[in-house]
């Protein structure tokens, strides 16, 4: 198998996180910053709101498998409880709001770590050395981007498909597709790297790409008979993943 690029997913794959966004905390936080921009709501009120909505989105959608829009949500909130006060703001800082919400709710829903599994850096280094690299992922923008370059390895990547900017998320192959057309390479030559069987292993081996499944404390690890062309256990396993696939027959 010739290989001309290897993309990842990031969350449960490269990055161990956990977050929690039913913590009450987190709209307690918000309910008083939203206090200072003339937003006067009770942090349960908001916690239904910002859930309410995201359903909402997700309904409205007419893909197959929705994706939600995390700063449009504060956006809609904002003008649902904006009072003259808010109206009032500078225009760049009323424009600035939905984003700054969004970062915001991100960062206080972190229960206890936001970190790179181990050996994950000098893997990348290694591999950088001889493929193109991109990353396909499920999540937002808002937060997504800043995560990466907060354990200091966004550089690595090019591109860097998230499907918050697109409505619809994996196992959707479009996404993958979009990854393919910027590297300009062929499915049948990219190994593709996920931790989960449905978004991951489904995904990419319906847009036809080889996978190497990273059995992860993340993520579902069986879905109906969909199966891996590599399992690995620790990251550290990949590039022997690799050898194996670039030695295998199409």
């Amino acid at each position: 198998m010739d290989i001309h690029a290897i993309l990842f997913d990031v969350n449960g794959t490269l990055i161990d996180i956990l977050t929690d966004e039913h913590m009450p905390d987190i709209y307690r936080k918000i309910r008083n910053f939203l206090s200072y921009q003339g937003v006067y709501i009770h942090r349960t009120d908001l916690q239904e709101l910002y859930f309410q909505l995201l359903k909402e989105q997700k309904k409205n959608s007419k893909e197959t498998y929705p994706e939600f829009d995390a700063v449009a949500i504060w956006d809609k909130i904002l003008h649902l409880k904006e009072t003259e006060y808010t109206k009032a703001l500078p225009p760049n800082v009323l424009a600035a709001l939905p984003l700054t919400l969004a970062q915001l709710f991100r960062s206080a829903s972190f229960c206890r770590k936001l970190r790179l599994y181990p050996d994950v850096q000098k893997v990348l280094d290694q591999l950088h050395m001889h493929y193109p690299l991109g990353i396909v992922t499920n999540a937002q923008s808002a937060y997504g981007l800043p995560e990466l370059r907060n354990v200091g390895i966004a550089h690595y990547f090019n591109p860097i498909v998230i499907s918050g900017d697109y409505g619809y998320c994996k196992p959707d192959t479009r996404l993958f597709q979009k990854a393919f057309d910027v590297l300009n390479v062929k499915p049948e030559n990219t190994i593709f790297v996920g931790n989960d069987m449905f978004h991951d292993v489904l995904g990419a081996k319906q847009a036809g790409s080889k996978v190497v499944f990273f059995s992860s404390n993340q993520g579902d690890q069986s879905y109906y008979d969909v199966h891996p062309d590599y399992i690995i256990k620790k990251f550290a396993d990949l590039p022997l993943a690799i050898d194996f696939l670039k030695k295998a027959k199409n």
